[in-house]
């Protein structure tokens, strides 16, 4: 059960006690708008992603990302597949803009490329977040390139932006 620890935040396996939060900052139209999950975001769904499965196990692991004092303010998501992974990002309104999402991703990565030797870490997202889309380019992804209308969400088929890092690249 693997916990990253940040100056002000902490990334460690969601507790039973983390769902009424998840589920409701999930059901924001906001924070949900370029997610991939359906709406309206159940309790059973959100139940869905409690595992002590330690962090960097083949497939996907989900993570809290909470503040130092215990406050659930999002998610994040590794999914392993030998050397490379995907990874996901969700934070919760009021948390968005202090910074706390390129604090938990530069930890990721760090553990990422430094404990599992990670040879690349990459993101998919909607070209049209473009404040996911800085936020990455931020903590030193670089745009790889855009499937065209090659996923489709809500019934709408949507561009989908690769953003990827690799090892060497993050070590420098």
């Amino acid at each position: 059960m693997t916990t990253l620890s940040t100056l002000r935040l902490t990334v460690r396996p969601l507790t039973p006690e983390d769902l009424p939060a998840l589920v409701t900052y999930r059901n924001d139209p906001e924070v949900a708008r370029y997610q991939g999950w359906t709406l309206p975001y159940t309790p059973v769904m959100a139940q869905g992603l409690l595992s002590d499965n330690p962090l960097g196990m083949e497939g996907w692991v989900q993570r809290a990302i909470a503040l130092k004092n215990g406050e659930l303010i999002g998610d994040l998501a590794l999914n392993r597949r030998g050397p490379q992974a995907e990874f996901g990002v969700t934070l919760s309104r009021h948390a968005q803009g202090h910074g706390y999402a390129s604090e938990a991703i530069r930890a990721l990565l760090h553990f990422a490329f430094h404990e599992l030797n990670l040879h690349r870490v990459h993101a998919s997202i909607d070209p049209r977040n473009q404040a996911i889309a800085g936020l990455l380019r931020h903590v030193g992804f670089r745009h790889e390139g855009t499937h065209l209308k090659s996923y489709c969400l809500r019934g709408e088929w949507t561009d989908d932006a690769i953003y990827a890092v690799l090892s060497e690249e993050w070590r420098a």
